[in-house]
């Protein structure tokens, strides 16, 4: 609708001011609060955040609830700030032959579903967005009854939810637009895209359809395709690691990642970057050596005891941080999961048998979910790609 990105640039315009609070007093009534605060968009929701001390929590709230509100969207500030949001596309997307791959795979794998659009938009939707495009999505959106409040700490429920009301429960909810179903059709057979940019490495990156949690309870398969995961990936005896780059040396990295709560569909990803002498096509060889390997063989019990206890114990370990709980927490929410799913991960990860993970990689790693996209290296002349975390969030 030649507008995709609007909801990452609505994001930096939340920090431009409103009629109480001016732009750029919002950071620094934080900071001299002694807290810190950001922003992040991801392919499902916005999300902003505060860390402070519990004593100013009502401050939090009510900078919160004043630009949920009451923000000013000045053509001259967003004039500014959509130059900025130029300058990160070109910088993260652009100048990053990795996150070309992965926005150019997204788009090839995507033909319907709205995952096709990269979060921080086309560069042409951005070169014509107005301010208002920004103010016609924060009214048709930005509302309490869309949006999840989450606070963690040592605080006490009932007083927090006090302060909530006392902030938030004076804005009116708005009657927010019919979230349309917009189901991608089955594909039939690979598809494959190749992007030319200037790098030192060719890269390579799989990705296979993959559903996502829709009930944790009864789900079994996104948690199994967790597992696989781990078992391919995520610690320095993994079979990607121990056999493509180590033993066989065909890869310099290779890597593989799903995440199984979103409110749309997933990927199981495997990526990499072939060893000197060696291409991209062995480096597919290999891959998909690996997955027919397990497909064939399975895994052994002592193996996926050990993953097991690697996946959980990352999850576990997540918890140390408020921050990490709060981010948890508010993914599961808006991706319309019950909030009890982080514990029923867990146990549901505890159960995972050996039988399901080789199931799970019979029934979805084939080649009708799958799409291939190949980096082919251009001559650098001067320029120094750095090598970019591949992901779905931009970060203000």
């Amino acid at each position: 609708n030649g507008t995709t990105g609007v909801a990452h640039v609505l994001e930096h315009m939340m920090f431009k001011g409103t009629s109480a609070v001016p732009a750029g007093e919002f950071s620094k009534r934080i900071a001299v609060a002694g807290g810190k605060e950001n922003a992040f968009t991801s392919r499902d929701h916005t999300a902003y955040f505060e860390q402070l001390q519990k004593p100013k929590l009502a401050l939090a709230l009510k900078l919160e609830a004043d630009r949920m509100h009451n923000l000013v969207l000045s053509p001259k500030e967003f004039a500014k700030e959509i130059k900025v949001v130029m300058e990160e596309r070109r910088m993260r997307t652009e100048d990053n032959p990795q996150a070309l791959v992965y926005e150019n795979m997204m788009a090839t794998t995507y033909k319907v579903h709205p995952y096709h659009h990269p979060i921080i938009g086309w560069m042409s939707d951005l070169e014509t967005m107005t301010a208002d495009d920004a103010r016609d999505w924060y009214r048709r959106w930005y509302a309490p009854n869309n949006a999840a409040l989450v606070v963690v700490g040592d605080v006490k429920p009932e007083e927090v939810l006090k302060l909530a009301e006392r902030y938030f429960g004076k804005i009116r909810p708005a009657a927010l637009p019919p979230r349309k179903p917009q189901t991608e059709p089955d594909q039939r057979g690979i598809k494959r895209v190749a992007v030319k940019a200037p790098a030192k490495l060719p890269y390579l990156a799989m990705g296979y359809h993959t559903p996502t949690l829709r009930d944790p309870g009864k789900d079994g398969d996104p948690y199994a395709l967790e597992v696989l995961a781990g078992v391919l990936d995520g610690h320095a005896s993994a079979r990607l690691n121990q056999a493509l780059v180590r033993e066989q040396q065909i890869a310099v990295s290779a890597g593989a990642g799903y995440d199984l709560i979103s409110r749309g569909p997933s990927m199981f990803m495997l990526e990499g970057s072939p060893a000197e002498g060696k291409s991209v096509a062995e480096l597919e060889t290999a891959l998909r050596g690996q997955i027919e390997k397990i497909k064939r063989d399975g895994v052994t019990e002592e193996e996926l005891q050990r993953v097991k206890a690697q996946v959980i114990a990352a999850q576990v370990y997540q918890r140390d941080s408020m921050f990490y709980q709060a981010m948890l927490i508010g993914e599961v929410e808006t991706a319309g999961l019950p909030l009890n799913t982080l514990e029923t991960r867990l146990e549901k990860l505890k159960a995972v048998t050996a039988r399901q993970v080789q199931e799970v990689a019979q029934k979805y790693l084939v080649d009708d979910h799958l799409t291939v996209a190949v980096l082919d290296p251009q001559p650098l002349d001067g320029a120094k790609p750095v090598k970019p975390a591949m992901g779905g969030r931009h970060a203000h």
